[in-house]
């Protein structure tokens, strides 16, 4: 749900022979305008909320971010991947507030221990198939905690992945301590389902096609759940409006452009 509080060697996503699904695939029939770039990235899949078949077959390349450990985590990034769209995981973290039971199974909280976070995350990677790279599901705790997101950013260099910060909370330290850390990090523009309705999903995404157009790239968040249906909505009538505009592409051709991070690709230590 929107809201402001709203070690291994990891398997190559991308087998040998096999093509990295970009945006041409999705965005076909679209006309293109160059370093125009939306990224388009959608919380809380894995549990069957609404939306999920409608966003899934959206005409155009978005970023399935899925929560860990739920009933159809899995199967959600699995059909996210076949489809041609890039898979995060959406990692459940502590917020400075709201509910204990918003967060789900396998949350990272300020009161683990250095190990029980690192366990944690592991399990959550292995979890998630087709990942590239992981996002903040509430969080603004978390993200505020250098000891807790060292931790975070230190397992995704690890196992190749990159971070994006959804900006739950405004005085965040991840991208900071990413640069710091050398590791490969985006944060969220604007969440797009901030309001449940259509029209205003479709205001901010007018929004982030300026955005893009301003600054080349925007990257903005919407989500599956009770309004999911709503968004997903918004997004399909809004495409047409957006041709010619905005590309619409995956976060991990932005994570590309903005750094070294190339999928499949693990750090030698």
């Amino acid at each position: 749900m929107p809201t402001t509080e709203s070690r291994g060697r990891r398997t190559p996503l991308v087998k040998a022979g096999e093509r990295y699904p970009d945006a041409e695939d999705r965005n076909a029939g679209v006309p293109q305008s160059k370093n125009r770039k939306l990224a388009i990235i959608i919380d809380d899949f894995g549990n069957g909320q609404k939306g999920t078949a409608e966003m899934l077959n959206l005409p155009v390349k978005i970023t399935v971010a899925v929560m860990p450990f739920l009933a159809t985590s899995r199967e959600d990034a699995e059909k996210a991947h076949q489809q041609g769209h890039d898979v995060i995981i959406h990692m459940p973290m502590e917020p400075k507030q709201g509910q204990a039971s918003w967060l789900g199974p396998g949350a990272i909280t300020t009161s683990l221990t250095d190990e029980e976070i690192r366990q944690r995350l592991e399990a959550a990677i292995d979890s998630i198939p087709h990942a590239i790279g992981i996002n903040n599901h509430m969080g603004s705790k978390v993200t505020g905690d250098e000891r807790v997101m060292s931790i975070v950013l230190d397992v995704c260099k690890e196992r190749g992945l990159f971070f994006i910060d959804s900006k739950t909370n405004y005085h965040s330290i991840a991208l900071k301590l990413a640069q710091t850390k050398g590791v490969p990090a985006l944060a969220n523009d604007l969440f797009l389902d901030d309001v449940h309705t259509v029209p205003h999903v479709q205001k901010q995404l007018k929004t982030a096609a300026e955005h893009a157009i301003r600054k080349d790239t925007c990257i903005a968040i919407g989500h599956v759940g009770k309004f999911g249906g709503r968004t997903a909505e918004a997004l399909k009538l809004s495409v047409e409006q957006m041709k010619g505009q905005v590309e619409f592409v995956g976060i991990g051709e932005l994570a590309m452009e903005r750094s070294s991070w190339r999928p499949g690709t693990v750090p030698i230590f």
